[in-house]
């Protein structure tokens, strides 16, 4: 480049250095630090809440000891997304049946209007048969046969509520907390405060069947929100690889494969050093993880290795994608220490819009597809002795309204309802053959008992020994918590052994 008496070749020099440097660089080398004095103020606004029974290594999973005693190692989290019928399975409603089809008392009308529902609905008996099940006399629907033989070890809570209608919001709100995207899912908060106990799996597993579209809300809801990315779930398929890339490409051995992970950790490490970003230390973790997972997953995945009267008791099949292939798969991955499984199963949704979702066709197979898994799960942690450490928890999102949607010509369906729904829990901790909460004659209010989601989260964390008022995460200035930055959930003491 020629010179310039003007001086412009310096520029152009000094422009050029200014494109290369990273806004890191700059805000580091800033004139009187503002940058630095930023960045150190956001690494430190991360850091654990005074009293949190939660690690100062952020991007460590190693097992912890919870702040209180508990049995409780591992949580088995069913979700059946969309959200059952609960007056067509666990609340069984004569009065709605002796009225069915006739028009919806008005004072039903009075509440928030839904889109859905237009002119003046009829109410909507349940087209199935009801009877009691067990020692514990628990009436319940003929469409779960196979769940009527374990409701002696199940605590069933009719009167849950929640404050949203739309699947996506009450499913994060469920899953994370928050109603929106951004916050951290309950798996990602008890692997955060309680680490994994095996060093080859994820703390934090996701299983999906249904449908390959899985959750309206999408990934937010296993998460890690504003938590280390380190404590997200990490989601395996029950067919083709278990997860993916998880396998070598062509040319690449696993010595090579070491080899560049040690040059690439001692790259990451010096940036550590420079910089001190807390995801420096969840990136190393993360490699570390996914190089031991390449030997420690493809076996823990492979349910053909379980004996034929397993498979019968499931009813799995070994290649497919099922959601009796997850609860096989749930049962195998905490048995090897993996701390939260998570199964969404999609198909819920029964409007009527078709017979693909209406009460008559979609909703005896959707129960089929779950039924006896579910109890064979149950069982088989009993005969292994994981019952007694792990707690399985039953739910959809929000639950389904006494009145007939009237989408399709004749089709049966159900609408969203936010104001009362059913949901299960059982194993560890759980009081077997209880029943919490009511609901009015017509399945429409709680009349008893009233359960919020933040009680199910406060709940869940505490069977697992964390205090879910203490357990919190500084951002931006504030604490959050799952149960909300109030800490407003009640642990639901009815329900405790």
């Amino acid at each position: 480049m020629d010179s310039f008496a003007d001086g412009s070749q310096i520029e152009e020099r000094e422009l050029q250095r200014v494109r290369l440097m990273t806004r890191r660089h700059f805000l580091r080398q800033s004139q009187i630090g503002l940058g630095a004095l930023t960045l150190s103020e956001f690494l430190g606004s991360r850091q654990p809440a005074a009293g949190a029974n939660v690690p100062m290594d952020e991007g460590s999973t190693a097992a912890r000891k919870p702040a209180a005693a508990t049995k409780i190692r591992s949580v088995i989290y069913l979700h059946m997304v969309g959200s059952p019928p609960q007056q067509d399975l666990f609340d069984y409603k004569p009065k709605l049946n002796q009225f069915d089809r006739q028009p919806c008392p008005d004072e039903l009308l009075k509440s928030p209007k839904f889109s859905l529902i237009v002119g003046h609905p009829k109410l909507l008996g349940s087209p199935y048969r009801f009877q009691p099940r067990g020692n514990c006399g628990l009436v319940m629907s003929d469409l779960l046969p196979h769940m009527g033989t374990v409701v002696d070890d199940i605590a069933l809570i009719r009167s849950m509520s929640t404050d949203q209608f739309s699947h996506p919001p009450a499913e994060l709100l469920l899953q994370t907390g928050m109603n929106r995207p951004g916050g951290a899912s309950m798996g990602s908060w008890i692997t955060y405060g309680l680490g994994s106990e095996n060093e080859n799996l994820p703390g934090f597993v996701v299983l999906v069947s249904g449908g390959l579209r899985g959750p309206t809300a999408g990934k937010s809801v296993w998460g890690s929100g504003f938590l280390p990315s380190v404590y997200q779930g990490v989601q395996c398929q029950t067919s083709g690889e278990p997860i993916l890339f998880v396998k070598n490409p062509p040319g690449m051995s696993r010595d090579l494969r070491r080899r560049s992970l040690d040059t690439l950790r001692r790259m990451n490490e010096i940036e550590l050093a420079e910089f001190g970003d807390p995801e420096t230390v969840t990136r190393i973790s993360q490699y570390e993880l996914a190089y031991r997972m390449q030997v420690s997953v493809p076996e823990i995945m492979d349910i053909s290795r379980e004996p034929k009267h397993i498979h019968q008791a499931y009813g799995t099949q070994p290649g497919v994608t099922s959601f009796a292939n997850n609860c096989l798969l749930a049962r195998r991955l905490v048995e090897q220490g993996v701390r939260y499984v998570q199964l969404f199963d999609a198909g819920w949704d029964m409007h009527g819009t078709s017979r693909k979702d209406d009460l008559i066709n979609a909703l005896p197979r959707k129960c089929h597809e779950v039924d006896q898994p579910i109890a064979a799960l149950l069982r088989d942690l009993k005969a292994r002795g994981l019952f007694d450490e792990t707690l399985v928890v039953w739910s959809g999102e929000f639950g389904r309204m006494s009145m007939n949607e009237v989408r399709s010509g004749s089709l049966l369906g159900r609408d969203h309802h936010p104001y009362c729904f059913s949901m299960w829990l059982a194993g560890g901790g759980i009081k077997g053959g209880t029943t919490l909460g009511e609901t009015d004659d017509l399945g429409y209010y709680i009349t008893k008992d009233k359960v919020t989601v933040r009680d199910l989260q406060a709940t869940v964390l505490s069977l697992l020994g964390l205090d879910p008022y203490r357990l919190t995460f500084a951002v931006q200035g504030g604490e959050q918590r799952l149960i909300g930055q109030t800490g407003e959930g009640q642990v639901i003491k009815q329900i405790l052994a």
